[in-house]
């Protein structure tokens, strides 16, 4: 079955950097588009970025364009989101999701503060 790991999150100093991670299996992943997403407390879920299945395409919400950057290792199985310059309002549930499959996995938790 569909699984997603999501690995990388922690608390982080605004203006600082990580890099979040999504281990897939169980299905097809170099032929599937993968997104990210996250949800603050209180707030609705909200699509973060997202890229084609060869990694030739990426998208990105306009609060984090020119901060965050998407990326996947297709021999890895492996979904990156590297995310710099950090700001509080960043601080939310990162979740990894493949577009053809309704799947969640656990989340990482990122937390932006001073």
């Amino acid at each position: 079955q569909v699984q997603l790991v999501e690995s990388g999150g922690g608390l982080v100093q605004p203006g600082g950097s990580l890099r979040l991670s999504c281990a897939a299996s169980g299905f097809t992943f170099s032929a599937s588009v993968m997104r990210w997403y996250r949800q603050a407390p209180g707030k609705e879920r909200e699509l973060v970025a997202s890229i084609s299945s060869a990694g030739s395409t990426t998208n990105y919400a306009d609060s984090v364009k020119g901060r965050f950057t998407i990326s996947r290792d297709n021999a890895k199985n492996t979904l990156y989101l590297q995310m710099n310059s950090l700001k509080p309002e960043d601080t939310a549930v990162y979740y990894c999701k493949c577009r053809s499959f309704d799947t969640w996995g656990q989340g990482t938790q990122v937390t932006v503060s001073s």
